[in-house]
C-alpha cells in the first residue's frame, strides 16, 4: 500500500509541473488517502503483535 502511495505522490509531483491542476490534485488526493490507511493498518499491526496470546 505504501507502494501505491508513493507513485500517487509521484504522478501528482509530475503533473504539477507539466500544470495539470486536475491531474496533480487528484493523485494528490489519493496519495493522501493511501498514506492514511496505511498508516492506521500499521498502527493497527503493532497494536495487535504486542497483544499477549492467551
Amino acid at each position: 500500500m505504501l507502494g501505491w502511495t508513493i507513485t500517487f505522490l509521484v504522478v501528482a509531483i509530475v503533473a504539477g509541473l507539466f500544470g495539470l491542476s486536475g491531474i496533480a490534485g487528484a493523485a494528490t488526493d489519493i496519495a493522501w488517502i493511501l498514506f492514511v490507511i496505511f498508516i492506521i493498518l500499521f498502527i493497527v499491526s503493532l497494536v495487535r503483535g504486542k497483544r499477549p496470546s492467551t
